[in-house]
């Protein structure tokens, strides 16, 4: 096989394992957490995110598959790490960055009411902009009244989105090691006023 096909349709992979992880808030969590556990077992996975066996074995047989976790079969119990992903996307000549900080925030939509409220409304999208307006805010660099008010939602609705995105991003900041690639609202705000 030729480097260009190999490259290629590794590629198309990699976008559709992020796309279906994406779609996928239980898969999204699990993935993270692994991520920031480093190497975990099964046992591990049940007894922290209370998860059935059946599921854990199911949810990492998929994450595997998909490549995004790796399964050490040279031990006894078997162990997963995560492969930390990060998928850059360019439409009309809009650079966007999807990395673990996002994938993260779709995991805690099956946990948080206000993120999962955000995502069923108004689609995934918001979500990725509400994590941009995220990191200014966490930050101190912006208030959560600006950045809700940007966000082009009701200013409770963007508070309490914030709010609850404020622990993925403080979590995240030293787990995802594309983390200094998510674009920053403040940051794209100053660039585009200059």
């Amino acid at each position: 096989m030729s480097q260009a096909i190999g490259s290629s349709e590794r590629a198309v992979n990699g976008l559709l394992s992020v796309a279906h992880v994406l779609e996928e808030p239980r898969l999204a969590r699990l993935y993270t957490y692994i991520l920031r556990e480093g190497e975990v077992t099964v046992d591990t996975i049940t007894a922290d995110l209370e998860t059935p066996r059946t599921t854990a074995y199911a949810d990492t047989g998929t994450l595997v598959e998909l490549g995004l976790l790796t399964r050490d079969e040279s031990k006894k119990t078997h162990t997963y790490t995560a492969t930390p992903i990060k998928l850059t996307t360019n439409l009309d000549g809009d650079t966007y960055t999807i990395t673990p900080t996002l994938i993260e925030a779709v995991g805690q939509t099956s946990n948080d009411q206000d993120l999962a409220f955000v995502v069923e409304r108004y689609g995934l999208g918001k979500l990725a902009a509400a994590v941009t307006y995220a990191v200014p805010y966490v930050d101190g660099e912006m208030t959560e009244r600006v950045a809700a008010r940007e966000l082009d939602l009701q200013p409770a609705v963007g508070i309490a989105v914030l709010h609850a995105l404020q622990e993925v991003i403080q979590e995240m900041h030293t787990h995802d090691p594309y983390f200094d690639q998510i674009r920053n609202a403040r940051t794209e705000a100053v660039n585009h006023d200059s």
